[in-house]
Formats: structure tokens, sequence, C-alpha cells
């Protein structure tokens, strides 16, 4: 076998990667142990991958399924370099080690604006940010799943594991075959040549681990020669679904299980002042009652365990209990949104007009554009508080024994679910063993780790045996971290032809990070707020070109626990900004698709998604008597989305009977994940726009079931078309840029229907 032909050396690296990578990120990823671990019958290549006996593929799985696809689109990289098929991959969840940190959610808090998500025109100060962000991430080594960005995360990194695994394994066949290795071939996990030999990876793992392969013979599998990325294969995590073997969160049955109920003080920040233990000790199946404090931000409470669910949540439910209420001053009284509104529009207002609050984005002089404009438009919108509402609710399993503790948790968020139950059992963190369920739904919710910290308080009062928390639907709506409330003042200058000139633009609302921060790592906790990017995403990074702008965010702290709720701020931002645009383009009497595009010109993928949404919606073709059409254009996590809207009146109320969402996401895995997130993008905010609220009145939440926070029925669904523009740039998120633009592409149909602007959400009042 001649050099060129493979350049291998027999050192024993135990699997460790030794090559000469330019990008030290990527290198730093692959080259790391990682959790994978080798035995008798199997043998790990790399932290990513290792290889079974019989030649299966496993996966090292740093990220939790919701719902998103990720057990499927994850696996297609490695699937696509390895040739192997989907079913011969098998999944392992990663490890806390900082090999599987989600890189991509940190470059997330970096505050882009429009000009540098075009091709060519990253700035250096962004790509600073980024080299510095991507380096602070992988030192940190945080693993959660959020900010839709699972598959940007992985794009480099999977698919370079499977091409040295790739390398590595024909390098050993060549070795016992002794063939040149660029005559050898990969079908479907089968290792060929010409000459009749085969093998499957098994036969060859041990002897592949132990090779250093040189980088030069380590190829990455280029675009024109897939044949499953871009293609719809049937997802891995349906049959278990369907069949009922998935493990979710509440499926966890450990041997002596208990049960648990939490009960929450009503009143946000309140405890419990009184409980009556012995009648409660009294009822059925009842074992134990612990009190439970505010770690990880819950509100303070008491728990029922018991020989069943239903016997736990009776027993919460009558439990004589008296509640003392937050410290809070008796002049202004306990949390209530009404007044919350007030304060914020009032700091927007005072923010707008003495130029405060953060100044994510300036441009030009707004100041001279405004004195010379032919006219002004200022309006002031408003968003709610908005909780989760997961089909699954809370609940987490956890057992406390032998200075060791076990968790079985639905949870997004595994480095800290680890940190927390290790701080309340006060036991070293890998003391800490985390075992990650199938999800029933995030949504953001599942970023907090309240509910994780409650069940290991619970189990160490158990005895040494597991005990399963599960909060009734009621305490998940009244104890939620909610999506924050928000209101924007937005100004904006038009010259005689009513082109805008300026946007001056407020919003005023609670700062997110700081909050989650506070709860989930004190260590990293301050009493001062630094600008927090994700409350004002989606506000000053508009892609319109108006020559001069001013957009600042004026953070406020209104006492209401506020939490990642599924876009973040781009689910309120959104309404603000595309409405506004909506209403310049009525002031400037222009069609609001063509005014868009007016304001495109520097930004030619907007423009793109934009006309694909309109063509395939039908813009210019009239609708029947009866019916309107509204649009919006929105870009979030790496993906810029448009939707078309087509509504009608029935009985005072909107009825949307169709919507068509065109999406930019860059590369796509799999367009069927792809659709199927526009899809519930789409009912998530819909749901939020037409009913979503939480009101709070003397500090209790109002709203505690379904029946007064209504989700969008099947009846109510309109039919969702998704429609992708083709893309060589890499992936940008999908499971959450369908949310922000529902709103305003409803509301903005609303006032075409009817004449009627709303400024405030939801559309429709709440049941009485």
């Amino acid at each position: 076998m001649k050099r060129r032909h493979f350049l291998l050396s027999a050192a024993a690296t135990g699997g460790a990667l030794v090559v000469g990578w330019g990008a030290w990120p990527v290198r730093d990823r692959i080259g790391r142990r990682g959790s994978l671990t080798s035995n008798d019958s199997e043998v790990r290549l790399n932290g990513w991958l290792k290889i079974t006996a019989d030649g299966l593929v496993v996966l090292a799985m740093a990220r939790s399924e919701m719902g998103q696809g990720v057990h499927t689109a994850l696996p297609m990289l490695v699937a696509e370099q390895l040739d192997i098929g989907l079913d011969r991959i098998r999944l392992e969840q990663a490890g806390p080690e900082s090999l599987y940190g989600n890189v991509a959610m940190f470059l997330g808090a970096l505050p882009f604006h429009p000009d540098d998500r075009e091709p060519g025109h990253e700035t250096r100060t962004v790509r600073a940010g980024r080299w510095f962000v991507t380096k602070l991430a992988r030192e940190l080594g945080i693993n959660v799943t959020g900010g839709s960005s699972s598959i940007a995360d992985a794009w480099e990194v999977l698919p370079l594991a499977a091409a040295t695994a790739r390398a590595e394994l024909l390098g050993a066949a060549a070795l016992q075959w002794r063939l040149p290795v660029d005559e050898l071939r990969i079908v479907n996990g089968i290792i060929e040549h010409e000459s009749g030999v085969r093998g499957h990876f098994g036969e060859f793992a041990r002897q592949a681990a132990a090779l250093t392969v040189s980088a030069r013979n380590i190829h990455v599998k280029p675009r024109e020669a897939w044949q499953l990325i871009g293609r719809q294969p049937l997802r891995t995590d349906v049959p278990a679904k369907v069949n009922g073997t998935a493990v979710f969160g509440m499926d966890v049955k450990p041997e002596g299980l208990l049960y648990a109920v939490v009960r929450h003080c009503p009143m946000l920040g309140g405890s419990a002042a009184r409980v009556d233990v012995d009648a409660t000790l009294r009822r059925p199946g009842v074992e134990r009652v612990v009190r439970l404090g505010r770690t990880a931000g819950a509100t303070s409470g008491v728990a029922v365990v018991a020989r069943s669910t239903w016997h736990a949540m009776q027993a919460a439910r009558t439990m004589d209990v008296v509640w003392r209420p937050p410290p809070h001053d008796p002049a202004v009284g306990l949390l209530d949104t009404q007044r919350i509104d007030e304060a914020l529009e009032r700091a927007a207002r005072e923010a707008h007009e003495r130029a405060g609050g953060v100044p994510f984005h300036r441009r030009g002089d707004v100041d001279a554009a405004e004195a010379a404009a032919a006219r002004r438009l200022e309006v002031v919108y408003h968003a709610p508080y908005l909780a989760h509402a997961t089909m699954e609710p809370m609940n987490c399993t956890a057992q406390v024994r032998d200075g060791r503790v076990t968790v079985w948790a639905p949870t997004q968020a595994p480095t800290f679910a680890r940190e927390v139950a290790a701080r309340v059992a006060g036991v070293d963190v890998d003391a800490v063993d985390l075992h990650i369920t199938l999800l029933g739904g995030g949504f953001g919710r599942r970023l907090d780790v309240d509910y994780v910290a409650q069940a290991v308080r619970i189990a160490m009062e158990t005895g040494g045996r597991p005990v399963q928390l599960v909060w009734p639907r009621e305490e998940d709506f009244t104890h939620d971290f909610y999506r924050p409330a928000g209101v924007a003042v937005m100004r904006a200058a038009l010259d005689a032809r009513g082109r805008p000139q300026a946007l001056r633009m407020t919003v005023a609302g609670d700062a997110i990070t700081p909050r989650w921060i506070a709860r989930n790592r004190p260590a990293w906790a301050t009493r001062f707020d630094a600008p927090d990017k994700t409350a004002a995403e989606g506000f000053f990074d508009l892609p319109y070109d108006v020559p001069h702008q001013r957009i600042a965010q004026q953070a406020t702290r209104s006492g209401v626990p506020i939490g990642y709720w599924r876009s973040v701020g781009h689910s309120h931002h959104a309404f603000f900004t595309e409405c506004f645009i909506d209403e310049l383009a009525h002031e400037a009497g222009q069609d609001p698709v063509a005014f868009r595009l007016s304001l495109l010109d520097k930004h030619p993928r907007f423009a793109t998604v934009l006309k694909l949404a309109a063509e395939k919606a039908q813009w210019d073709r009239p609708l029947p008597p009866g019916r309107a059409r509204g649009v919006a254009l929105h870009e979030s996590f790496g993906s810029i989305v448009a939707e078309v809207m087509e509504v009608s009146l029935d009985n005072g109320r909107p009825r949307v009977h169709r919507l068509v969402c065109a999406i930019d996401c860059g590369t796509v895995v799999h367009p069927g994940i792809v659709a199927q997130q526009m899809e519930g993008g789409v009912i998530f905010g819909l749901s939020a726009a037409l009913y979503g609220r939480v009101d709070i009145r003397q500090g209790e939440v109002v709203q505690k079931n379904f029946d007064t926070a209504r989700l969008l029925s099947l009846a109510e669904t309109p039919a969702i078309e998704t429609h992708i523009v083709p893309s060589t740039l890499p992936p940008g998120g999908v499971g959450e840029p369908a949310t922000p633009p529902a709103a305003p592409a409803l509301v903005n149909a609303w006032f075409a229907l009817t004449g009627q602007r709303v400024r405030r959400l939801p559309l429709l009042a709440p049941p009485a």
C-alpha cells in the first residue's frame, strides 16, 4: 500500500483524534473524549460515535427531543457521511462534558443586525464576538436545548466526527485486507471491495480506534454527493410514540416508586404560614407532607407524597393551608397586571421622549429627520404575559440514596438540572446521575429546573425510595415563568411620498436572561442587569432600509416570574414591528407587500422569502367578498419567515381559512420536519394571538386551566402550506421562527377585513 493511498500511524491513541484541524473549536469538540466509553461489545472512535460488535453506530445524543425531530435530523448528519441507514444508528444520552455544550445557542446572544445576516456582510466586530462567544461556550460546556440551535450547532461537528470515523474504518479495512483504501467503498454500513471481500463496521472497529488518521484523508462528503440530507425519511421517534413504548417523564417507574403532588401558595412569591399536616396524613394512601422552599425560583408550597398520583392529588387539593402573602408595599398592593401594563407604558413613553433605554441599534440622525419630515406617525402597542402550557405537565422523578442522586427528567437544560439537584441534596455534581426522557413539549418552560429541585427535595424525605413529582394543570398555569409583557412606543417620520426616513422605537419590558441566570446559576447573578438581547431581539434588528433609526429597550422589573417562551422576544416584537410597518404602508397608500419590498433592496434574502409567500398565496388575485389577507415578515434564529393569512368574519370573530408560509432556513436537512415545525409554530402563535394572556389580580393568576386559557382547536386551525427557499447557507432554526409572524399576519388581515386596527393582544376577549 502506497503512502499516497493512505497515511496512518499505528500509535495506540485510545480513539482520541490527533489531526491538524485549522478550526480550533471543531477540532476541540471532536477530539475530546466525551461520555462514550468502549467495552467488550462497543468501541469508541471519538467523543460522538462508537461502533457495536454487530456493526451498528452509536451516536452521543446531546439534545433533548421535544417533538422538534432532533432524534431523526442529527442521526441523518451522521448517516450521510457513513453511508449507513438510519435504522442502524442507535442513540445514547450524552454526558455532561463540555464537548457537548451548545455553542449555537450562545451565539444567539450576539446582537446581530440584518446587515450581518446577508452573505458577505458580517462585520469585524461580529466576527470577533462570534469567536469569543464560541470559545466561552466551549469552556463552559453548558448543555441546553433551545434557541432553535440543535442543527446549527451540529452542522460542522457531527459530519466531521462521522467523516473521521469513516476514514478510520476504511483505514482499518485496508490494513486487514492489504488493499488500497481508495478502492474500498461503503454501502449501507458494509465495507466492500470489487474483489468480493466485505465486512460490517464492527469487524474493523477495534483496529480503527487505534489509528491516527491524517487530516488530508478525512473528507466530509460534498453537497453534490448527498444521498440523505434534503430527503424525508420516516422520523425515527414516531413508531414508539404511536405504539406507546416511548418514555416520557411520567412513564418512568423505578421499583418502590412513590408519587407526589405540589400545591403552591396561590399568591406569587407567597408561602405557607400553617399546614394541617395531621389531617392530611390521615387521608387514604398518604405517606408524607413536605414543605417546599423557593429553590430555583419556585414559589413556596407544600407537597403531598402518596402511593398513587390520585391519592396525592386529592390530598393536596383538600389540604388545609393558611397562606402568607409575599412582602409588598401596602400602598401599592400585590402584583396586578393592569397596574404593570400602565407602568410599562409610562416607562416606554418616558424613555422614548428622553432618548433613554439601551439603544440596541442607532443609525443616522433621527432628530434631524423628524424635524424635516412631511408627516409623522406614532403608535403604542401592548402584549400580555403568556404561559407555556406544555401538554405534558411539569414532572420529575428523583431518588436520593447512599450519597448519590438519580434524576429522571424531561428537561431542556441537563447542565442546570444536575447542578440544582446537587445543590438541593448537598452533594457534588458528579454524584448526580441524570436520565433525560422525551419531552411532551418544552417551548422554553423546561429550560427552568424548579420542578427538578422540588423532586429532589421531596426525595430526601422518602428514605431512599424514588418519588415522582407531578404538577396539576392548575399549578402549571399559575406558577409558570411567563413570557414577559411588553409595551412599544413607535414613531416614524415620512417624506412627501410616504417613504419612512426615520424610526424612533422604544420597547419596555422585563429582562429575561438576568432573571433566568439568578434562578439557575446564582453564582453568576448580579445586582445590576446587563443589556439583555433577548428583551430586544426582533425589535432592533429590522431588515427594512430606513436611513435614520434609534431603537432601544427600557428594562423594567415587574416582580412577575418570567422566562423564555417559544421565540422569546421575537414573539411579541414581531407583532409590534410588522403591524407598525403595515400601518406605514396604509399611511403611504401602498400595498403592504409592495411597501415592504421597496424597503428591502439591500436584503435580497428577505425579499425572496416575501415574494415566495405572496406568490404562493396569490396575493395579487382578488378574494371572494368577505375575506381579506394579511402579511408579516420576520427573521429569528437564523431563519427568515413570511406568512400570508387569509381570514373572514364569523359571528364577529376572525376565522382563519388559509396560512401560506415561506421560509429561508439555509440548508434543509429534513424538509418534512421543517414543514411540521412551521405548522406547530403557526398554531402556537395563532393560539396566543387569539386567546393568550395571563392576568394577575391581588397577586394571583386568574387563568388556571384550559377553560380560561384557550388553545386553537382543530376546527379553528387553517390549512397551512409551507414553501422552502432553496439555499446552500448553513442551517438556521425552525422550531421557533414560524411563531412570531403569526400574530401580525392575523392582525394585519383583520385590519384589511374590518378597518379596525388592533394594537393590543389577544384579539379576542378571554372567557368570563
